[in-house]
């Protein structure tokens, strides 16, 4: 039996405010193939001696400057559809939070930008696909805090 290795990564959604109370996701532009050119969830490889969780901040705080506290994310789920990144088998954790302001966010690493979206504005068909599967995984999201009585998409 052949069997290929998974590499391991995570991805991040955080949601907050504006100043009109429309809800924004943080995006990032990628800065190199696949996909470079169109907006992604922040997020990357797991390193050896991390978690998850631990690989969601530090890519975070890489791609976006923004930092954050492990304790204040929420998975989302479990991404493996085997075709989900044309570079090969590719298994990520989600996590998402819900912010009450919208921190300063700047490109860094293989991000060209750095920006908050409106959620609306992102789910629209005008906005065009994300990155990967991360329209899924930003639905999911949106699901998981719905549960929990938050509605991001007005």
């Amino acid at each position: 039996m052949n069997t290929n290795n998974a590499s391991i990564t995570t991805d991040v959604l955080l949601f907050a405010p504006d100043d009109t109370g429309a809800w924004r996701v943080l995006l990032i532009e990628r800065g190199h193939e696949p996909f470079a050119g169109r907006w992604a969830l922040p997020g990357g490889y797991v390193d050896p001696h991390e978690t998850f969780v631990a690989a969601a901040v530090r890519e975070l705080a890489e791609e976006t400057g923004v930092a954050f506290e492990e304790w204040n994310l929420d998975q989302v789920g479990v991404y493996d559809t085997p075709d989900r990144d044309p570079r090969g088998r590719v298994v990520s954790v989600a996590f998402a939070a819900v912010l009450d302001h919208m921190p300063a966010a700047v490109g860094g690493d293989d991000a060209r930008q750095a920006r908050w979206w409106p959620v609306a504005e992102v789910m629209s068909l005008v906005f065009g696909p994300l990155a990967f599967d991360h329209d899924q995984v930003l639905s999911d999201a949106m699901d998981l805090f719905l549960v929990q009585g938050i509605t991001l998409a007005h």
